[in-house]
């Protein structure tokens, strides 16, 4: 069992720049696991933003925020971090924060662990 809290979120011009942190605790080792942030707006399903490998040596992006945001995280901490720069009213969503053991489910949006969520919200 995992439990993932994010923090971070808030409001923020467009332009400007965010970082949500995702802090992981349970009995398995942080490092066994795939992380990754989904974010999903009003009415619209769950999107997957990015996601690491346990390493840190694989990323992937969704082509909406390649260039601005930058998934990283850091095992001794047991958290990783999205750091949002650039940012446009379209990114407005509440951002959760995943893991899973399997970093493909976890791309494909199959994670077996969710965080509760933070709302991220840019104004025009």
């Amino acid at each position: 069992q995992v439990q993932l809290v994010e923090s971070g979120g808030g409001l923020v011009q467009a332009g400007g720049s965010l970082r949500l942190s995702c802090a992981a605790s349970g009995r398995r080792s942080f490092s066994r696991y795939a992380m990754g942030w989904f974010r999903q707006a009003p009415g619209n399903e769950r999107d997957f933003v990015a996601a690491i490998a346990w390493s840190g040596g694989n990323t992937d992006y969704a082509d909406s925020v390649k260039g601005r945001f930058t998934i990283s995280r850091d095992n001794a901490k047991n958290t990783v971090y999205l750091q949002m720069n650039s940012l446009k009213p379209e990114d407005t969503a509440v951002y959760y924060c995943a893991a899973d053991a399997g970093y493909m489910l976890l791309v494909h949006g199959r994670p077996d662990y969710w965080g509760q969520g933070t709302q991220v919200t840019v104004s025009s």
